[in-house]
């Protein structure tokens, strides 16, 4: 029998054409077992960052009436959602329009994300990569934010104006009337559910967001949110604190006060002056003083007619002597009294 040849080699290039064969097959296997990296956004960061931005568009709408302040009274309110669009648009423009993120998102280190790209096979690998929104996304949050929220604040101050809700049953703006608030009561109950699903999940503050799959993630993996609560929480001390003193100084005797420090004054000479020209009841400089008859001590009006009615044999603080009448000390109001 003859000895059976050996295969002929293979060529140089065989294992080349094997990885281009096998390579799709390994891509397509590859992505349908990848896993999406399960990431936490804090809520608290979202919520903030929703408020931040209320708040930059009232800062900006307080500085532009400022400008049309000597115009005539009335006349900027009837244009008021054109002006809260306006600055809605501004602040979309410079921000996601030219993807960055808002005023508040950037305070709070966060950025918007187009998950659909991320869920489609996206090159994840700390869970915060993937792109931005696209432009049909930031067209379509424009139109949803700005643009829905004036059509609607127009329609309700028109609906408000013709007084649709007091026409007739089978009228056209009656219908119109019970159109519009059964289209906000279906808005309310969407936003509830969508904020019951946002406290679970931690993605998509609102409808648009949802809608749009445009989810906030962190823009930094390793940086702090850039707002400090410290001086609020400072302000916050200083209010309660000034609060409670309004409360209690009025219900503190100033002149038991004043009493109870005078052993601790350092001149005497004056506290004794003090003590003989002062009321013997409430200590203080009389105002009205009078004198008790027959010991001639001062006395404030109201603390010796009080005393004198309370107990018809009041006696004097200082001396011990029965008050039998009192009459105005007429050289301690001259002299108390101010010269014009």
């Amino acid at each position: 029998m003859g000895t059976a040849s050996p295969p002929p080699p293979p060529a140089e290039d065989a294992w080349v054409n094997t990885y281009q064969n096998l390579l799709p097959q390994w891509q397509s296997f590859a992505s349908s077992h990848r896993s999406i990296i399960p990431i936490s956004i804090s809520r608290v960061n979202q919520f903030d960052a929703a408020r931040l931005d209320i708040e930059m568009s009232a800062m900006l709408k307080e500085q532009l009436v400022k400008v049309f302040s000597l115009m005539k009274p009335g006349l900027l309110f009837q244009y008021e959602p054109e002006l809260d669009a306006f600055l809605e648009f501004l602040i979309w423009r410079f921000s996601i329009w030219v993807d960055k993120p808002t005023p508040g998102n950037a305070l709070m280190n966060l950025r918007y994300r187009d998950e659909r790209a991320v869920e489609t096979g996206g090159k994840v690998r700390t869970g915060l990569e993937g792109p931005g929104l696209t432009i049909a996304q930031k067209i379509w949050y424009c139109f949803g934010t700005v643009g829905g929220q004036y059509i609607w604040a127009r329609l309700q101050s028109f609906s408000a104006f013709r007084r649709w809700g007091d026409s007739e049953q089978s009228s056209l703006a009656r219908r119109a009337w019970i159109l519009i608030q059964r289209l906000e009561g279906l808005y309310k109950a969407a936003s509830f559910t969508n904020l019951v699903i946002f406290l679970h999940t931690g993605m998509y503050r609102n409808l648009i967001e949802r809608a749009l799959r445009a989810r906030l993630v962190y823009g930094s993996p390793n940086m702090n949110r850039a707002v400090s609560f410290e001086y609020m929480n400072r302000q916050l001390v200083w209010n309660e604190f000034s609060e409670m003193l309004l409360l209690l100084l009025p219900l503190l005797n100033s002149s038991s006060i004043k009493n109870l420090l005078r052993p601790f004054s350092k001149d005497k000479s004056s506290s004794s002056t003090e003590d003989d020209n002062g009321c013997p009841i409430c200590g203080a400089s009389p105002t009205i003083p009078f004198a008790a008859l027959p010991c001639q001590h001062r006395y404030c009006y109201y603390c010796l007619r009080t005393r004198c009615a309370a107990a018809p044999s009041f006696r004097c603080s200082r001396c011990s002597e029965p008050v039998v009448a009192m009459q105005r000390h007429t050289d301690l109001v001259s002299h108390t009294t101010p010269k014009h």
